[in-house]
């Protein structure tokens, strides 16, 4: 199987789950349950990520949800056996959802972690975040010890994030090795490791993270080798 270089696609939110969302929490500055709605993306298609949570939030400001997630397989029925995570937190109180839209990656492990072609998502609570989300993507460089650019997949030694907005944004980002998936499975991130913690970066300008630790185990273990990823996301 070709190494697949994995892109999020561009996508509109369709609602097409049964989401349970109800009332509106007290927990902060009271943002509606009832204003998430959810997409679940199976595939990812070619040279794309796979099991995306596509996140509508039609609140006027940005929001930190809690959400919990049953697997369900082609036949609508829940997967008792599978458990779900997610790489960017939204399951964790993590991410932080702009208003219009955020995203999310799902991964599964348990028994019928391959029969998985939908999940029901819950939201358990949901508050104002403390700052203002990224209204463009902040996009993510690796960089060589003398900094200059260099592939995801080779040994890098720092990650420089640059964000467009005219704002400050505080983002996470996180170094994410993918499996090679028999034929009619879908592709999932089978490590996620974080690169530095979180990190301000500011308004039309860029932040240099360096890779240590865990991060540099994982970049000199997997560099060269399967699919790997380094995704920059809206956190606090």
């Amino acid at each position: 199987m070709e190494r697949r270089q994995t892109l999020i696609a561009g996508w509109v939110v369709v609602v097409s789950l049964a989401a349970i969302m109800t009332g509106v929490t007290n927990w902060s500055s009271k943002p509606a349950k009832s204003a998430l709605s959810f997409a679940y993306q199976r595939e990812g298609g070619d040279n794309y990520i796979s099991q995306t949570l596509a996140i509508k939030n039609t609140n006027k400001e940005s929001v930190v949800p809690v959400l919990a997630f049953t697997a369900l397989d082609q036949n609508g029925d829940p997967l008792p056996g599978v458990h779900v995570r997610t790489v960017y937190g939204s399951d964790s109180g993590r991410l932080v959802v702009p208003y219009g839209a955020g995203l999310d990656i799902l991964r599964f492990s348990g028994a019928g972690e391959h029969q998985v072609y939908d999940v029901r998502v819950t939201v358990k609570r949901v508050a104002a975040a403390k700052g203002r989300a990224s209204r463009s993507p902040v996009t993510v460089q690796e960089l060589d010890g003398a900094g200059h650019t260099v592939s995801k997949f080779s040994r890098f030694s720092a990650v420089r994030m640059t964000n467009i907005d005219p704002y400050p944004v505080t983002m996470r980002v996180a170094y994410l090795v993918y499996d090679q998936p028999a034929e009619g499975e879908t592709q999932q991130a089978v490590s996620v490791t974080p690169i530095g913690g979180l990190v301000r970066v500011p308004g039309s300008g860029s932040a240099v993270v360096r890779v240590t630790g865990a991060a540099a185990t994982a970049v000199a273990r997997y560099s060269g080798g399967p699919a790997v990823s380094v995704k920059a996301y809206d956190s606090q």
